[in-house]
């Protein structure tokens, strides 16, 4: 890991997205119908008040407890509730596949990009894109570069695009991908 992440836009919330794989797959999963520093704000939200991020402790956290944890004040998404069902289901599914080893889905028996894609796919709560863009941002942030990733991950993984948070590394990319974002939009109304 060569550099301190900047998604949540904070500086603890984005130190612990750097050296916690579990905070930044939280934060991806997190990262819809919010905008984007509020959703990877939300794993130092909920380390703060269960007493830090053990995807075992998630687990097997009563229901109801966790989705207080997620409620807050202030809430880690817009909407708590169905964010920490997700939650505690990645968790789960992370605790039988991997043995709770998040950076096992890109470590566990040298996968080549495609591979890492595929074990990305297959979690609870990531679709196609979701999955590439996580896929990218491993790659251009977090040096996880398996034969082939940027192939896998299509157009995020390319060098020098601004398309999502895997481009984001300071107040001026943040606002590039959004430019990016709001063009798409209107192309895709036009």
């Amino acid at each position: 890991m060569t550099r301190t992440l900047r998604l949540a836009q904070d500086r603890e919330a984005d130190e612990l997205l750097t050296r916690e794989p579990l905070a930044l797959l939280f934060g991806m999963l997190l990262d819809q119908q919010v905008p984007m520093e509020r959703a990877f704000a939300g794993p130092k939200l909920l380390a703060d008040r269960i007493g830090g991020l053990d995807v075992h402790r998630v687990a097997e956290m009563d229901p109801d407890e966790f989705a207080a944890a997620c409620a807050g004040p202030p809430a880690i998404h817009r909407f708590p509730g169905a964010m920490a069902k997700r939650l505690q289901t990645l968790s789960r599914y992370l605790v039988d596949r991997y043995d709770g080893r998040v950076e096992a889905l890109w470590t566990d028996g040298d996968p080549d990009g495609p591979e890492v894609l595929r074990r990305l796919k297959d979690l609870p709560g990531f679709g196609e894109q979701k999955a590439r863009i996580f896929l990218a941002l491993l790659g251009k942030q977090r040096d996880v570069r398996p034969p082939g990733w940027r192939e896998a991950a299509g157009p995020y993984g390319e060098e020098g695009s601004r398309r999502s948070v895997a481009d984001v590394v300071d107040e001026r990319t943040l606002q590039e991908v959004r430019a990016f974002k709001k063009q798409m939009k209107a192309a895709g109304k036009a």
